[in-house]
């Protein structure tokens, strides 16, 4: 019974830092233990588990059906009431409103019988949460009834002395108030909720309930209120950045409900009209804070040390863009060294700006002809670039540096085009996370020295890449390479041994690899298993431990992105920064041998240069492509991105 125990408890654990798989593994071996020791008691909680590890990793059925064996097997009113809330939820999420509906009746009556506890007032909360989510098809309950089941909330709470629940439910009190339009209420119960979260250190619900208070002021036209509001909520959601972990999972808290949308309505609001220099500064803060929050998400842990940096003190003449696409508008913010902060936007709907950037993407493909494609590139050049060219912001620019938002991280900024050429032909182009996150040291050419490694055979189920041993050759024959491990010398042990002995500042590895939005399908092929991307930063890491200075650059030229995942760039910018190089040069999608090959030895010849920064050799490798008839086609050189230090 007490391996039983402690299996279970590891596996929650396990979920709860991200490691889904394993956590699954545990707690199903903790589920078989349990039902050969008939440990009757232990069934449903393990159940429970697993149906939250399975909905984590986004199988629903499986999540289903965990919970519906975990009703059938617990004897706990309370846990089984949790068992079927669970479900609604999940009902809710699929829109199967009859089922939704038949299960929240049962769970009302349920409730109605359990002695006043701590679960209790969460399930009846949850229950009102789930209710207010179904809009007008939650017909099983009325209004009344879930506004008394609140009121019941609040007093049980009261009763018990529990603060973080009576916050909880004085939250969602004033969440319905504000749904059935008595605004004035709903101020009220949410500030009493505020102020009760704050004084108790509950910010996972403080930071909710800031946020519905900016939004009621938002709704009655008090702008200023507003802002105060949702910088409180963003002030709280950043000392949750490393505790997202230890959120009390009986409240309904996640990235993509309660935590990105915050930022975004931030900026929208600060953004509203024509915005001040000192709102802007605020606004483009708060869009390098989203960036963090979704390198925390996609870790499951604050991964990252922000140090606070400005344009102006890293390159003079490098100017950074910060689009972000708001639910009627895309608008940009510009910072140039030593001008004030521009600023402009276009009147389009996050829908058409989706579809315009699908087209875009599409008409990569060859067989497009260029006066087809060109509008696509056009028009997103005209929404990004063009309004900071007319208003001369851009004279004395160089380098532009990119902070993209959602899925235009899945566009080739190079190919933008003006009409008349590309924007590689005009500037050097990089990818930043924000400059919260940039080590701004530049390359130290005395210094450079590399090891490349990589997989030209079929391995594990992934076709063979010819190119990668040309281009592995290649850097042979002209970078006097520390180590080069091709095929079967390149397996995981080698590759940590190489790096761990040697002190080379730039890392190659031509292999297999794809860039997912969860960390756990992240990863490159060796010859033997699979590197994923947290395994990595063990291994490159070392290389400090050896008191040597960062990896300079490193190099990801054959992986490709998730398919259908528009965060899957999310991927290699975690490879980015858990690798801890300064720069990383990846591809945005899979890119023919031939042509990597060609590319990559002319980066290497251009980067060699004195005085030539990475984001140049990037772009003059690009511009030989461009020159080459053969693969002068954006599908060939514009998927090479640069993300982090361009210099």
């Amino acid at each position: 019974g007490v391996k039983v125990g402690m299996l279970r408890s590891l596996g929650m654990a396990l979920q709860v830092l991200g490691d889904i798989s394993t956590s699954r593994e545990v707690l199903e071996q903790s589920l078989s233990i349990a039902q050969g020791l008939e440990a009757t008691n232990q069934l449903g909680i393990i159940l429970l588990s697993l149906g939250n590890t399975a909905l984590d990793a986004g199988d629903n059925s499986a999540a289903l059906d965990y919970f519906k064996q975990a009703e059938k097997a617990t004897t706990n009113p309370e846990e089984k009431v949790k068992t079927r809330l669970n479900q609604l939820r999940l009902y809710v999420q699929l829109e199967q409103w009859q089922n939704a509906n038949a299960i929240a009746t049962r769970i009302y009556q349920q409730l109605s019988q359990l002695q006043p506890s701590r679960s209790s007032v969460y399930g009846a909360v949850n229950l009102a949460a789930s209710w207010q989510q179904m809009g007008t098809k939650g017909k099983s309950l009325k209004l009344q009834q879930v506004n008394q089941i609140l009121v019941q909330a609040v007093k049980s709470a009261r009763k018990l002395k529990d603060a973080q629940a009576e916050a909880y439910a004085l939250y969602h009190w004033g969440k319905l108030y504000s749904s059935n339009g008595q605004l004035a209420d709903a101020i009220k119960l949410t500030q009493k909720s505020l102020i009760i979260a704050q004084q108790i250190n509950a910010t996972e619900i403080s930071s909710q309930a800031a946020w519905q208070l900016g939004k009621l002021h938002k709704k009655q036209g008090k702008s200023t209120e507003a802002i105060a509001a949702y910088t409180e909520a963003v002030k709280d959601l950043k000392t949750l950045r490393g505790d997202l972990v230890s959120i009390n999972p009986d409240i309904q808290f996640s990235f993509r409900k309660s935590v990105e949308p915050v930022y975004r309505e931030m900026v929208e609001l600060l953004l509203d009209g024509n915005p001040s220099q000192d709102y802007l500064k605020k606004a483009r803060q708060v869009i390098e804070d989203l960036q963090l929050a979704e390198l925390d998400n996609f870790f499951r842990q604050a991964c990252l040390d922000a140090n606070v940096a400005e344009i102006d003190q890293i390159d003079r003449s490098a100017t950074v863009i910060y689009p972000i696409i708001l639910p009627e508008r895309l608008a940009v913010i510009v910072s140039a060294p030593g001008k004030p902060i521009g600023y402009y936007s276009t009147s389009v709907s996050a829908a058409e700006v989706e579809q315009t950037l699908t087209r875009f993407l599409s008409s990569l493909h060859p067989v497009f002809k260029q006066d087809q494609r060109l509008p696509h590139l056009q028009k997103v050049y005209d929404w990004l670039i063009r309004p900071a060219e007319q208003e001369q912001i851009l004279t004395d620019t160089k380098t532009l540096v990119f902070i993209l938002d959602g899925k235009l991280r899945k566009l080739p900024m190079a190919a933008l085009h003006d009409g008349e050429q590309y924007l590689v032909e005009k500037y050097n182009i990089s990818v930043s996370l924000g400059l919260q996150l940039l080590d701004p040291q530049p390359l130290r050419k005395e210094k450079f020295s590399i090891i490349a490694g990589g997989l030209s055979e079929a391995r594990q189920g992934f076709k063979s890449l010819p190119g990668v041993k040309q281009e592995i050759q290649q850097i042979a024959k002209s970078l006097n390479p520390d180590s080069i491990m091709l095929n079967q010398d390149f397996t995981s042990k080698r590759v940590s041994q190489e790096i761990t002995t040697k002190t080379s500042n730039v890392i190659h590895l031509a292999t297999h690899g794809q860039f997912s939005s969860k960390a756990e399908e992240t990863f490159i092929l060796t010859w033997e298993n699979k590197i994923n991307v947290k395994e990595l930063e063990q291994l490159l890491r070392s290389q400090q431990l050896l008191g040597e200075d960062q990896i300079d650059l490193l190099v990801l030229s054959a992986c490709q992105t998730a398919k259908g995942d528009d965060q899957a760039m999310l991927g290699l910018a975690g490879f980015a920064i858990k690798s801890g190089a300064r720069s990383t040069l990846g591809t945005l999608w899979k890119v023919r041998d031939d042509s990597t090959a060609i590319f990559i030895n002319k980066f290497y010849q251009y980067l060699k240069q004195p005085e030539m920064t990475k984001a140049e050799a990037v772009r003059k490798a690009q511009l030989d492509l461009i020159g080459d008839s053969q693969f002068n086609e954006p599908l060939f050189w514009a998927p090479f991105i640069l993300v982090g230090n361009w210099l």
